[in-house]
């Protein structure tokens, strides 16, 4: 198809006073080495969901308010009330979760290829970086929700962060913007999350897409065909002088293909499901929250929900550690020899145990049995045993004190705690009094917040709790 004489002579005017084919040119040109099939569509998916983050938060941010007063309104004018505002939301996060998913593919995808060895291991470190960069994205755009789960991740994220050593306060002190949550932290996160992070994920994008363009595409590997930093340079450019293809269109329409069938899904997502339920405003007076990430940091939430309460410190401060140590070390460990994964199997053993690994700590953090289950139920009658009387009474109470959040009766209510099914078979009414008064492991003494006749309600309900209990002769367990 050809252009209209005049759109043809301005475009020849803008290209040549700006040079844009003369940019583009090397970039479309730049030969690729054949059978760089399907597995090397996910480094442009990753920016191309890169894109539609950057489209959609641009046009949010036009509605968004990072005030305190305001964000939590904005964000239910944006979701309930302006046009398509639900589906641009359900963009924003569904990008975000194409994001992830896609950097964590590319970055396994060339650790099995072996194209960090050399002269690529630069491309393998820059692209840690862009990882590290979408997950922070991921994380400081949870808190722009300002819902009481956003708030409180942040505590718990700041709570974490004061527990390094000589650093710790200070860290905590920067994440809130001061000592409690308030407008000065969403005004920081706002601007971290908007200014700072976009930014430093543009200049990684182009140093990345400039390696790429200087060390070329790694050739798919071949088993036997060994990486020598003495020849491999000469063999890349006689296998491109002779077998070579242009990026563009040779190679590309895969990447476009595929991009394209990556946005569809995610407006279908938005469309289906939309964006993540705003939940109830921040209040931190307010105990009876469960603060837990976007699904892509579940597994991590588990990690830290499952590591034995004296050893937390150690796990919060030496896992990160420990993982980036994991990630940054192949360039520096093995960058020549073998690249085929069939003459690696501990490389394919290392990627099949880390899905296995983050996939079943996913599992579990979606289950989150530790976590209190706040909207548990009261006990029905059938469960208590009788309808009134003090038994029925501390039934209500155990549940009204929300200790069923924690502790499951007939396996009703929370997993956090000991199941209480049969309390009363295991511990004598002095026992169970000194446990309420003065708690124990991850449970607060309630001795200041109970009244004598409501500690022998809970007493006398608990008492009953028994694998046989005995007969009663009356309905009202008097």
């Amino acid at each position: 198809m050809k252009l209209p004489g005049f759109l043809k002579s301005a475009w020849q005017t803008v290209d040549d006073r700006v040079g844009i084919t003369a940019a583009l040119r090397p970039v479309l040109n730049h030969p690729v080495p054949p059978g760089a099939g399907w597995w090397y569509v996910f480094g442009t998916a990753t920016l191309a969901a890169f894109g539609i983050q950057v489209l959609s938060g641009i046009t949010l941010a036009f509605s968004y308010i990072a005030s305190s007063s305001q964000a939590y309104e904005t964000l239910l004018f944006i979701t309930n009330n302006a046009p398509f505002g639900r589906v641009l939301r359900g963009l924003h996060y569904w990008g975000a979760s194409a994001m992830v998913l896609m950097v964590g593919i590319h970055l396994a995808q060339v650790y099995l290829f072996g194209a960090y060895k050399f002269p690529r291991e630069m491309n393998w470190l820059s692209g840690v970086v862009l990882l590290v960069l979408t997950l922070g994205m991921g994380f400081t755009g949870q808190l722009l929700r300002w819902d009481q789960n956003a708030t409180w991740s942040l505590v718990v994220g700041a709570e974490q962060a004061a527990r390094v050593p000589v650093l710790g306060p200070g860290l905590a002190h920067f994440i809130l913007g001061g000592d409690t949550v308030g407008g000065a932290t969403l005004s920081r996160f706002f601007v971290i999350h908007v200014f700072l992070i976009p930014g430093l994920l543009f200049a990684m994008v182009g140093l990345h897409l400039a390696l790429v363009l200087r060390h070329g595409v790694s050739e798919p590997p071949q088993p036997g065909v060994l990486v020598d930093p003495r020849t491999y340079r000469s063999r890349y450019q006689k296998l491109l002088a002779r077998e070579g293809v242009p990026f563009f269109p040779d190679a590309a329409w895969r990447d476009i293909a595929f991009g394209v069938a990556m946005a569809m899904a995610i407006l279908l997502l938005a469309i289906v499901f939309g964006p993540p339920k705003i939940g109830k405003p921040p209040d931190p007076s307010l105990l009876a929250a469960d603060p837990r990430p976007d699904w892509y940091l579940l597994w991590y939430f588990a990690v830290l929900a499952v590591a034995p309460r004296n050893l937390q410190t150690y796990v919060i401060l030496l896992v990160p550690v420990a993982i980036g140590a994991l990630i940054v070390s192949p360039p520096f460990l093995s960058n020549r020899g073998e690249r085929s994964a069939r003459r690696r199997p501990w490389a394919v053993a290392m990627v099949v145990a880390t899905v296995t690994m983050i996939g079943s700590l996913w599992i579990l953090g979606v289950r989150s049995p530790w976590s209190p289950k706040f909207d548990a139920p009261p006990l029905p009658s059938s469960v208590v045993g009788v309808t009134a009387g003090p038994i029925w009474e501390g039934a209500e109470l155990f549940h009204d004190k929300m200790c069923l959040s924690c502790h499951q009766i007939s396996g009703i209510g929370g997993k956090r705690g000991p199941d209480l099914s049969h309390i009363g078979d295991l511990l004598t009414r002095s026992e169970m009094a000194i446990r309420i008064a003065n708690g124990g492991t991850n449970m607060p003494g309630f001795a200041g917040s109970l009244e004598p006749r409501e500690l022998d309600l809970l007493l006398d309900f608990l008492g009953s709790r028994r694998a046989n209990p005995p007969a009663r002769s009356a309905p009202n367990g008097g």
